[in-house]
């Protein structure tokens, strides 16, 4: 399922949701542009290795790359995919926060997100990277906050629904939680940070409300 755009308006320029998609893209053509040795050396340095910190190997930039391998994307789609996402979901959750409050949100989302995967992977080589842990902060935070907003969603090959944002919301985290756990209980592990998303889904919820405005709350829908 594939979300094409929500029912609930903005009132406010999303400033820092624009410049998120913008730093994104700019990182991502800049580390296409080093070939596929240098992205691999981009990775390795600036992604989330967590086999760095549970081994005596020691990260080459320390514990930032818990925020720098949230701006760095493996290929087009990937980064296509979270910052639809981010537009789409991120603008109204800016709205009710503000600019500084919602940048701050997101990147604790994006750490905590990483810690989870960490936790989840212990001595793993394999560098994260993409911004779909904070990415799903958002989306959590969305969950709460406009629950009954209505999600235009396309489901392969040709059909449209128009969901409740808690169903079309709810089933993905569901998904990526099973799909996490179905990791685990086999002991194989893909290309997808199920626990990431886990992890900044479940931030999103617990974190929103200490970011919100408060002269801002009476006007999220019942």
């Amino acid at each position: 399922m594939f979300p094409l755009r929500d029912s609930t308006p903005s009132h406010h320029f999303p400033l820092v949701t624009i410049l998120l998609i913008i730093t994104n893209t700019l990182v991502f053509i800049y580390t296409i542009s080093q070939g596929m040795y240098g992205m691999e050396e981009i990775f390795y340095t600036f992604g989330l290795v967590p086999a760095y910190y549970s081994q005596p190997y020691g990260a080459p930039v320390g514990y930032l790359s818990f925020i720098t391998s949230t701006f760095l994307h493996g290929g087009w789609m990937h980064l296509i995919g979270n910052m639809w996402i981010l537009w789409l979901f991120g603008d109204n959750v800016e709205d009710h926060m503000g600019a500084g409050r919602y940048l701050v949100f997101y990147l604790v989302c994006g750490v905590l997100a990483g810690m989870l995967h960490f936790v989840f992977n212990l001595s793993s080589p394999i560098p994260v990277v993409g911004a779909s842990g904070a990415v799903a902060g958002v989306m959590g935070a969305y969950f709460l906050m406009f629950r009954h907003a209505r999600i235009l969603t396309y489901v392969p090959p040709f059909f449209l629904f128009t969901l409740p944002a808690w169903v079309y919301l709810g089933f993905w985290a569901v998904s990526q939680l099973w799909s996490g756990a179905t990791e685990l209980a086999f002991n194989s592990y893909g290309q997808i940070a199920f626990w990431a998303h886990v992890g900044g889904f479940a931030a999103g919820m617990i974190l929103h409300s200490f970011f919100v405005k408060k002269d801002r709350i009476e006007h999220l829908p019942e």
